[in-house]
């Protein structure tokens, strides 16, 4: 997880970022003033997140920028912890406050497969599913 508490310190200074971590999983927390859903990408690609968001900002008539410090753009590509679920994530945003949950994998990473059993021989509509010893359902094992 220091690869991604690292990014976090490397991102600009004009952005806030809060990491949390429970015994399930993470939360990301990004404030992007003036952000939206509509101007915001969040993506869980090659174990890390990846987030693109841009803010919209008016000029009001007659008036122009004396000094800007403010952002238009944030791209930022973060590395997951590697017990963590990108393919689980999820995100929100409330006011410009953008909020992704990263489940963690549970259990050593193994599950069950069902297969679908075909050919001549296969019975319609039966799934076969092999169990933890091997054996597929039906069998006496």
């Amino acid at each position: 997880m220091s690869a991604l508490r690292d990014a976090i310190r490397d991102l600009p200074d004009a952005v806030f970022a809060d990491l949390l971590e429970s015994d399930d999983g993470y939360v990301l927390v990004v404030d992007l003033p003036g952000a939206s859903p509509e101007t915001t990408e969040v993506l869980a690609e090659d174990g890390r997140i990846v987030i693109e968001g841009r803010r919209e900002k008016a000029v009001p008539d007659g008036f122009r920028y004396v000094r800007e410090d403010r952002p238009l753009f944030l791209d930022a590509e973060l590395p997951l912890p590697s017990d963590a679920d990108g393919s689980g994530a999820d995100a929100e945003m409330d006011r410009g406050v953008l909020e992704v949950r990263i489940p963690k994998r549970s259990g050593d990473g193994s599950r069950s497969i069902p297969i679908d059993e075909t050919g001549a021989d296969a019975p319609d509509g039966v799934d076969t599913e092999v169990n933890e010893t091997g054996a597929t359902d039906g069998d006496d094992a």
